[in-house]
């Protein structure tokens, strides 16, 4: 770029080609999004037809009316919320501690602990195994703890908020806490975290995506329909194609079920990616600042 501001014909060859990338990316993650709202709302003819591309066709909300009547879709969304509520509370508090202790030049042996940590990544003791003990040793199984205790931590994120607070918190500022009086707890609820909202943020949208969306815990040691979380229901719904009990149908033809069951396919994901997309406005700010970290500052 010149001095005068004046972009230079290689620098405006440049920005074509980045924006032409991110516009076809953009196309690219956009399109499906929209097609599946579009679907959600359209007549089932429509889509059988292949006559829907984009935008909504012979609109119609009889599929959203026949899933928001069917009670396994509220017991769903009300066992995940609870999952997620719940996880992440217990995630983002034993992830904050843990890594406020891992990042203490003074703890002995936090090289050590880091290590045995991060060989978790990479072994674990196997499905078999696993299932035995939270079964036989745990009482886990068709419990609903079962969905939050095992994943507490997550060592991915423990390390990730460990460096944020080693490398954005002057270690300074902990030592002068100290000088005053405070404890280690008085320290991290009342200077470490205030100072680290932006990584608080992000590891919170991460737990919660991964509670939100999980499904091979509850597949595995969950029995009652009544225990199983949103994903189960859809995946039951989809994958094993039960939607008779959300189709219903009295009065109704077998062809109209047929038909109507297309559009059921793409309300549920709509219906279950809401929640998700409510939620990350409010961290947008945050989130934006936490996942720099690590980046080369000026």
């Amino acid at each position: 770029m010149s001095h005068y501001g004046k972009k230079s014909k290689g620098d405006i060859v440049y920005d074509t080609i980045i924006y032409t990338i991110l516009t076809i990316i953009m196309i690219g993650i956009l399109y499906p999004l929209i097609y599946i709202v579009s679907a959600s709302i359209s007549s089932p003819w429509a889509i059988v037809q292949g006559e829907l591309w984009l935008l909504p066709k012979d609109i119609t909300f009889d599929a959203y009316r026949k899933v928001l009547e069917n009670k396994d879709i509220w017991t769903g969304y009300r066992n995940s919320i609870i999952y997620l509520v719940v996880g992440t509370s217990i995630n983002v508090i034993m992830t904050t501690m843990g890594a406020y202790t891992l990042s203490r030049k003074d703890l002995v042996g936090r090289n050590v602990l880091v290590l045995i940590f991060t060989f978790t990544l990479l072994f674990n003791g196997g499905l078999v195994p696993t299932f035995l003990v939270y079964k036989n040793m745990l009482g886990l199984y068709n419990n609903l703890w079962v969905m939050v205790i095992p994943s507490a931590v997550s060592v991915w994120n423990l390390i990730v908020m460990r460096t944020y607070f080693q490398t954005a918190i002057p270690f300074e500022l902990q030592e002068a806490a100290f000088i005053d009086g405070c404890s280690n707890i008085r320290t991290l609820t009342s200077v470490v975290l205030p100072l680290s909202m932006p990584i608080i943020a992000v590891v919170t949208m991460y737990y919660a995506v991964a509670h939100w969306n999980a499904y091979f815990m509850a597949l595995i040691y969950l029995n009652d329909d009544w225990r199983m979380p949103l994903q189960m229901v859809i995946r039951k719904m989809l994958i094993q194609d039960d939607m008779a009990s959300v189709v219903g149908g009295q009065g109704e033809s077998l062809v109209d079920q047929l038909m109507i069951k297309e559009s059921i396919k793409y309300v549920v994901i709509v219906v279950s990616s809401l929640p998700m997309l409510f939620l990350y406005p409010f961290v947008q700010k945050h989130f934006v600042k936490g996942v720099m970290i690590g980046a080369v500052k000026g």
